[in-house]
């Protein structure tokens, strides 16, 4: 026998869970037609204006506006017809260097949804689905989808965290960027550290490609360069520091890929990774910043490990615990968890 005032509370979880997943679209069309760009810029709106702000037809723009409002993403005025973009929910439609910007998350679900007809096979293979055979856009929105966090607090405070590192970047030193990506993290610490220089490996040619288009666009090929190389195997010595950024978890054989770095660093080297906030028990991980990273790596980071050799797949949601151990016996002295943010936490690994 059911207890009728649990199912109603389900129901109503689930269909908070469904007005999200109906308004990944609604958020896409926003973001790609300058929606919530206009309504941040121009201020509170009726749809005939917003239409011709954004050269879009009058009633979808009133459609749109509405399922905003009924998301609670929009404010609507009754009286005078307007709907407006409060500033607290313009950091996460309107505002790309904003700690809380979000649009690439919901790009990231998305590809999720992309990538469900590969993975399902997987389930029944077990095998594993590469990087590069996954949902066509995944590359670019894991890079939008990070760089917010990266543009608030790799140069404020992750780097700063580690032991004398930023130091060693002021006076210029040789650094290792492995699993860029399209070069975001890169790029930035390029730019605040000009003395220093800095090589960006990824497997990914195609991503390799856009990282070298953004370092131009970003006027930062002056100490930079980027390269095809796998994480095992990416050249280097006497390095000062080697970074990973959200890859470490996603490779086949963190072990090998630690034993490598712990070859090309200096004696006085140091290793940072940044890694998705997680706890080391699955009890410690039953949270909403969890729920988002357990999907993600159902559906990108496990398939992408079982795809390498070895095929560890820790997953995004690892843990300390786990991450650490395969960085010993990588063989890593000491490990410690430099900072950490709700959705990051940062390692600094010495020889």
């Amino acid at each position: 026998m059911f207890d009728q005032i649990k199912l109603n509370q389900f129901i109503g979880k689930i269909l908070g869970d469904l007005g999200g997943a109906f308004s990944v679209p609604m958020v896409g069309i926003g973001d790609k037609l300058g929606l919530y760009k206009a309504l941040n810029e121009h201020g509170p709106m009726t749809p005939a204006e917003l239409a011709a702000k954004t050269n879009v037809a009058e009633r979808y723009a009133r459609e749109w506006l509405s399922h905003q409002a009924a998301s609670g993403y929009l404010e609507y005025d009754s009286a005078t017809g307007k709907f407006a973009l409060p500033p607290e929910q313009a950091m996460v439609f309107a505002e790309p260097d904003s700690p809380v910007y979000l649009q690439g998350a919901f790009d990231l679900a998305v590809t999720l949804a992309e990538n469900q007809p590969k993975v399902e096979a997987a389930f029944r293979s077990g095998k594993g689905v590469g990087w590069g055979d996954q949902a066509p856009c995944l590359f670019c929105t894991v890079g939008r989808f990070f760089r917010p966090g990266y543009h608030n607090n790799l140069i404020a405070s992750w780097l700063p965290a580690l032991d004398g590192v930023a130091e060693k970047l002021e006076r210029g030193a040789t650094v290792a960027d492995v699993g860029c990506g399209h070069g975001f993290s890169t790029i930035i610490m390029a730019k605040a550290f000009p003395k220093s220089t800095f090589v960006g490996y990824d497997f990914h040619p195609g991503s390799v490609e856009q990282a070298r288009v953004h370092a131009e666009r970003h006027g930062a090929t002056g100490n930079t360069k980027f390269e095809v190389a796998m994480a095992s195997d990416f050249p280097g010595k006497d390095l000062d520091l080697v970074t990973f950024f959200d890859c470490l978890h996603d490779m086949g054989d963190p072990v090998g890929a630690a034993r490598h770095v712990r070859q090309t660093l200096k004696p006085d080297g140091s290793w940072m990774l940044v890694e998705p906030a997680a706890g080391d028990r699955l009890e410690d991980n039953l949270n909403p910043v969890s729920r988002l990273y357990y999907a993600a790596s159902t559906m990108i980071c496990v398939p992408t490990s079982l795809d390498q050799p070895v095929g560890a797949a820790l997953g995004a949601q690892a843990g300390f615990a786990k991450l650490s151990s395969a960085i010993t016996q990588g063989g890593f002295a000491a490990v410690r968890k430099a900072a950490e943010t709700p959705f990051n936490m940062v390692l600094e690994a010495r020889p």
